[in-house]
Order: structure tokens, then sequence, then C-alpha cells
């Protein structure tokens, strides 16, 4: 696995140094040069697929094929740009005309020279990389071919008589192969000279160096630096689980590789054995990445270290399998190594592959069983519930290793091992992604966090909001956390043929490219041209909006209401432009802007009608000012304070301080009272009356001084009382008095309703109403009807 992982590394660093540089449209020589050389490339490749190949060799002819492909589309790519660039200034000449200026006319010929040259190579370009597909699928083909083999190639049961006679009978050959490969490495040893020995034993004791006191000292001083240096708690914690796994990973490999290269200075490695020892060096970094991964999740020794949610008995139950696991797969690719070195029988290969399969199904099964004893004792200490989830992946677990265990039965020993080092694989695999997972959220959420130093800085310097920069955060979490999750998937397909990380490199190279939608070119640096543009479009709007408001309109003549219309429509304007600008760095040009704007009329029309209808209605009320921010109106029966206008509604703020938000077009299409449009002022209006007897000119007067002592009342426009009516035996008053606003009136005049009750009461004057008298009309002769009689004294009855 690592191997492939390997392969593929070097095949996405192939694919990237193989891009060339096209960007010259003049360069058709040197675009000809790099074509042929493709071409040639893939006639090599093709070849090569005629001769019978091994494993790594696919793999390295689908890498070449997989760069000769990447190189001609980018090819194609910048070659197409190109041409269209010639064609744009082919367009501005126009034709040939007769009497034009001959520079111009040798301008257009030039062009169109190079218009054929590039125009050509664009073609060779693409059938070129349509080749390098066609042979990469062909390789793939091949791979698929010889997995299937591998996993469903059967043949004789370790159950079977026939099995152990062909092991039997390959013995002699397998131990006399086995005791020359011996011999050549003792011979290396004795054919050493005498004074060569110190460069193992200097290699030996940089093992033991890095082994030991090195790797301790590296693990006591990540975490040292943690507790003094890490922020919060969450973060110390992930950052020493992924020091644990990158410290236990690289001291074993790097001692291995110490005591590799001094043997190989001391001259004891015979040739035989080179590449058996780099194999086993692979190995023995396998075996040290599974064993740091399983324990730097189960913390056996640290339990406050611990990120997993996991008890102290289950991780030192659980520690010796994980021990077991990594020495299981470094053994498997060390004795795989061995087997290819030494040229055992294929009877021994399979001896081997079927043990292999065997320690897999025996590690699983004795996992599960101790994982069983722990919830069984769990359950019966604290008669807890079972937990669901874990018995399903228990049982999941169970039916895996009873897969491969019958499979090995029937002989499918190739299946039944896959079977289990995937089973493997998923397990190391799960336990590194999740230490990441949990460290990139930590570290995204700590760092980006409105009270952390970074946060902090934001806020001030730039002018976040904190739940911004939260916000940030938890964003960045996600979307790091998915791109680990799709790389994750990616190596878990290594055992299942070794391409998936490959392949994965070619998506995103493809990707690089660019994807056409609707004749628009997007890429994933045009998305980030795009967004970049946008921040920087918005962070100028920003900084404008915070000098209009700021000092530029308070400079002006504008009230509040004035200042918040022109703000706003700045604000708008601005972000549209912001808007317009990042999508044309995108490569969506005005024409496309406006027809898509021109396409989404109709769905504007029907569905969008009333939110169209607010947005025009709220343009009206900011450029007409019916209504401003401040002015008391009175919209149906509600009345209240502007609070504030946008684009699509307007609040209100009620007397029982509750806010009332009204769709614009309510205030365009509609009556809606103003009380301070044309004026600020408030009228006070009092209407009484007073019996016809009553001194007229001594109630005015009353009234006058009444209105003199409020406070609330202006001088100007003075308050005046009349005489309004002399009806039914009443004399009718109708005052008028002003204040400094509308808001103001109800106060005042009541202030004013009760001095004059007080007043009049004093001068015993009569107010509202006048004595009733009860007369009957009859005619002559008709009867007279009876008075009541009195009440009974104290009785109230007649």
């Amino acid at each position: 696995m690592i191997r492939s992982l390997l392969r593929s590394l070097s095949s996405l660093l192939l694919i990237v140094a193989a891009v060339p540089a096209f960007a010259q449209a003049g360069g058709a020589p040197d675009q000809a040069a790099q074509l042929d050389k493709a071409t040639s490339e893939l006639g090599l490749v093709d070849g090569a697929l005629d001769a019978r190949l091994e494993r790594g060799q696919r793999d390295d002819l689908r890498s070449r094929a997989q760069a000769v492909r990447a190189t001609t589309l980018d090819a194609a790519q910048q070659l197409t740009g190109d041409l269209a660039r010639i064609d744009a200034r082919l367009a501005q000449l126009g034709p040939a005309a007769s009497g034009e200026d001959p520079a111009i006319r040798d301008e257009r010929t030039a062009l169109a020279r190079q218009r054929t040259a590039l125009d050509s190579a664009t073609k060779r370009a693409k059938l070129l990389s349509v080749e390098a597909q066609q042979l990469i699928d062909e390789i793939q083909e091949g791979q698929a071919a010889e997995l299937s083999q591998k996993w469903f190639g059967r043949g004789n049961s370790p159950l079977t008589p026939a099995f152990w006679s062909a092991i039997l009978r390959a013995v002699p050959r397998d131990v006399h192969r086995v005791e020359r490969f011996v011999a050549a490495g003792v011979d290396a040893i004795g054919g050493a000279a005498p004074g060569r020995i110190w460069p193992a034993l200097l290699g030996f004791a940089v093992a033991i160096l890095l082994l030991g006191p090195a790797r301790l000292a590296a693990g006591r001083a990540a975490q040292r630096l943690l507790i003094e240096g890490a922020p919060g708690r969450r973060v110390r914690r992930s950052a020493n689980a992924l020091g644990r796994v990158v410290v236990g990973t690289l001291a074993p490999p790097l001692a291995a590789a110490a005591l590799l290269t001094g043997l190989r200075w001391a001259g004891w490695v015979a040739p035989g054995w080179d590449m058996m020892l780099n194999q086993w060096w692979v190995a023995v970094g396998i075996a040290a990445f599974s064993s740091s991964v399983l324990g730097a999740v189960l913390m056996r020794g640290s339990p406050s270290w611990r990120i997993a949610p996991i008890g102290d008995a289950v991780a030192s139950r659980l520690r010796p399998y994980s021990f077991l696991l990594a020495l299981l797969a470094g053994a498997a690719i060390a004795l795989d190594a061995a087997n290819v070195a030494i040229g055992t029988s294929a009877a021994a290969r399979a001896a081997t592959a079927a043990l292999e399969a065997l320690a897999h199904i025996l590690l699983i099964a004795g996992g599960l069983f101790a994982l069983g004893r722990m919830r069984a004792e769990a359950n019966t200490a604290d008669d807890a519930p079972a937990q669901t989830g874990l018995a399903a992946i228990t049982l999941f677990a169970w039916g895996i290793a009873g897969v491969a265990l019958l499979a090995l039965a029937a002989g499918y020993i190739g299946f039944s091992l896959s079977v289990g080092q995937m089973a493997a694989w998923t397990l190391v695999l799960g336990a590194a992604v999740y230490i990441v997972l949990v460290a990139i959220d930590d570290v995204a959420t700590s760092v980006f966090e409105r009270g952390s130093r970074l946060g902090q800085a934001l806020t001030r310097g730039l002018g976040l909001r904190g739940g911004t920069v939260d916000q940030f955060g938890v964003l960045l979490s996600g979307v790091l956390r998915v791109l680990l999750a799709v790389l994750a998937l990616a190596l878990w397909l290594l055992p299942l043929g070794g391409s998936g990380v490959a392949d994965m490199f070619t998506r995103l190279g493809d990707l690089a490219r660019g994807v056409q939608v609707g004749g628009v070119t997007i890429s994933p640096g045009a998305i980030l041209r795009s967004v970049a543009v946008l921040a920087i479009g918005l962070t100028l709007v920003r900084a404008f909006m915070r000098w209009l408001e700021g000092r530029y309109l308070p400079a002006t003549d504008l009230d509040g209401s004035g200042r918040n219309s022109v703000s706003l429509v700045a604000r708008y304007v601005g972000i549209a432009l912001a808007v317009i600008w990042a999508l044309a760095s995108l490569g969506i040009g005005i024409e496309r802007i406006a027809l898509l704007l021109s396409a989404l009329s109709v769905g504007i029309g029907f569905g969008l009608q009333a939110i169209t209808q607010n947005f025009v209605s709220g343009l009206i009320l900011l450029a007409e000012r019916p209504i401003k921010i401040g002015d008391l109106i009175r919209v149906g029966t509600d009345e209240g304070d502007v609070k504030r206008i946008s684009v699509r509604s307007t609040e209100i703020t009620l007397a029982d301080h509750s806010t009332l938000i009204v769709p614009n077009s309510e205030l365009i299409t509609k009556s809606v009272l103003n009380k301070t449009l044309a004026s600020p002022l408030g009228r006070i209006q009092i209407q009484f009356s007073v019996p016809l007897g009553t001194d007229a000119a001594r109630v005015r007067q009353l009234v006058l001084d009444a209105f003199a002592r409020e406070e609330a009342v202006l001088a100007d426009p003075a308050p005046s009382a009349f005489v309004d009516a002399i009806t039914d035996g009443k004399i009718a008053f109708n005052c008028f008095a002003h204040v400094a606003s509308p808001r103001a009136a109800y106060g005042a005049r009541s202030n004013i309703l009760l001095e004059l009750l007080t007043r009049f009461r004093d001068g015993g004057i009569e107010m509202g109403t006048v004595p009733q008298r009860l007369e009957l009309v009859t005619s002559p002769g008709d009867p007279v009807p009876p008075l009541p009689a009195a009440p009974a004294p104290g009785t109230g009855q007649p």
C-alpha cells in the first residue's frame, strides 16, 4: 500500500513537472517540438504494453501516459486561448480593403499564418490527449484483470491434501534457494574489508539512539511545548496526538535507514539482498505508522491526553492488539519481499498468503472477543443498556471474519488475505483520519474564534463581527474535513488496485484546467480569483461607506433621513458593482449577466412580483422621501415613529414600544397620514360649551391664560379661542394652540383640560352641559296624565 502511495505521489510530480510552457503565440517551433516529444513518449508506452508487465511496470507506464495527457491538455487549453486572441485581433482589423495601410496588411498576413499554425497544433494536442487517455484505459483494464485474478483466483484449499502435497514437493527446492540466498549474504559479510566494520557499528548506534533517547526526548519536548504555548486544552490534546503519530512513525524508519546505510557502507549487503532490505524498510515504516496511530487514539498511558471517548479499561485491553496488528502489517510486507528476493515456489507463496490470511482472521476474532468480554462485564456491573451502533459494527466485523475464513477454506486465498488486509487498513486509516479530523476542527475553531488573538486582530483591524470570525472558523473546519474525507477515500482504495490516489490527482488536474459551463470555463483558480476580487470589492465598499457616513454626509445640509437614503443607495450600488467585478473576473461578462437577468425576468414577474414591487416602492420612498426617518405617521389604525427605511420594508415604532413592519408597497399605494411631513409642529384643539348666560369674554380669557401657563404651548403661532356656535341655550367654544411636536400635543392638552376644570369650578362656570327641563305638549281636551306619586320616606318606593 505504501509502495502504491509513493508511486501515486511520483505520478503527481511527473504530471506537474511535465506541464510545458505554451505561452507565446508565435512559438510554433517550440510547440511542435513539445508535441513531437509527447508523440514519442506515447509510442514508447504503447510499445511497452506489448510485453508482459509486472504491477510496478504498469503503474509506471500509467504515470507516463497521464503525464503526457496532462501536458497535451494544458497545451490545447493555452493554444485555444492564443487562438481566441488572434481571432479577436483579426476581427478588429476587419477584412482586407483596397488602399489600406501596408502595415495593417502585413499584420493581418502574419496573424493569419500564426492562426494556421496554432490551429494545427491545437488539433494535434487534442488528438494526442485522446490517444493518451486510450492508453490509460488499456492499462487500467489490465490492472483490473490482474486484481480480479488476485481476488477471485481459486487454488487448492488448505483443507485438502493437494495443498500440502504441493508444499512438500517444493520444500527441497525452496530450502536450497533459501540456503543459497543466505549464503550470498554471509559471503558478502565475510568478503568485506576488516576495517570497514565501524560504519555498521555506527549505524547500529545511531539506530539505538533514534529508537530510544531521541524518540523519548522528542516526545517530552513536544509535550512541554504544547503545555506552555498551545492555545486551549482541545488544541493541546489534538496536537499531542499528531505529535505522537509523527514521532512514532518517523523514529523507526529513520533508525532502520541508519542501520541499512551503515551496513551498505560496511559492504555487508549482498546485491540480491538490497531490494529485499528496501522493502523491509517500508515494512518498518508501515508497522510504525500503524502502531503510532492506534496508540495515539488509545492513549493507554496518558488518559488525560486522550481525544477519543474511550475508557481506560478499553484502552488497556485493546493496546496489545494494536501492537499485533502493526507487527502483522509489517511482517506481511517483509515475507512477500523475501519470497520475491529468494524466488520461492508458487506453493510456498500460497502457503505464506494462507498463513497471513489466517493471522488476520485470528487477530480480528481476538479483538472482537476482547470487546465482547468488556461489554459483558460493563452490562453486568452497571446494568447499562446495549449500544446499538457498537453491536452493529461488531456483528459486521464478525461477518467479515467469517467470510474471510470461508474463502480461505474454499481455496480463495487471495480473496481471504485481501479481506483481512482491507479490514486492518480500514482500522488504521480510520484512526488516522479521526485524529486529523479532530485536530482540524480544534485548530480551526480555536484560532478563528472571537476571543483568540487572531480573532481580536480581525475584529479590530478589519471591523469584522465576532460572529463572523466564529462562522469562518466553523466553515473552514468543514471544508478541510470534507477534503480530508475525499483524500481518505482515495487512500482507502489503495489495496484494491493502488491507483486510487493517482486517479484522484488526475481528476484534480482535470478540474484545475476548468469545466465548461454555458460557454464559460470555470476552474478553481478562476473561482479563487473571483472570491478574492469580491472580497477586495466589498472591502473597498466598506471603506467608502465609512468615509461617506463618517466624513462627507455630516458635512452636508442633509437631515438624518436624507443621509440614510444616500447611504443606503450608495451601499447597494457598491455591492452591485463588486459583484459585477467578481463575475467579470470569473469570465462572465456584462452581456451574459444581462442575458441571465432577462431569463430571470419571467420568474421575477410571476414568482417574485411582490418582492419586486416592494423593492421599487422602497427606491421611490428613498428618492421622493414622502416619509422620512423620525416622522410620525399613521397607517390604518396604527400610529408611530418611522425607525428605519430599507428597500423592502419600513419599520415603525408604536407607542407600546413594539415595531410594526410595513411593506413599502403599502406606503406607496395606500393612504398614509404623515403628521410631520410639512411641519414639525403639533396642534392642540379643545372644544367645550357653557350655558348661554355665562360671560363668554371671561371664559375666553380663562382659556388663553391656561394656554399661557402651559410650558409646552408655543407663543408663535399664538394660541386662540373662538366662539364656534350658539345653539340650544349653549355657547360652543373651539380653542387652538401649537406645540413643538405632535408627540407633545397629547400631554399638553391633558394639562390644559385639568386646569380649565379647576378654574371653571372655582369660578362657578358650568362646563359642557345646561340644565334640562321636561315639557309635555298637549292639545286642548286631551286628558292630563297623573303625576307620579312621591316615594315613601326612607324606602325609595312609591
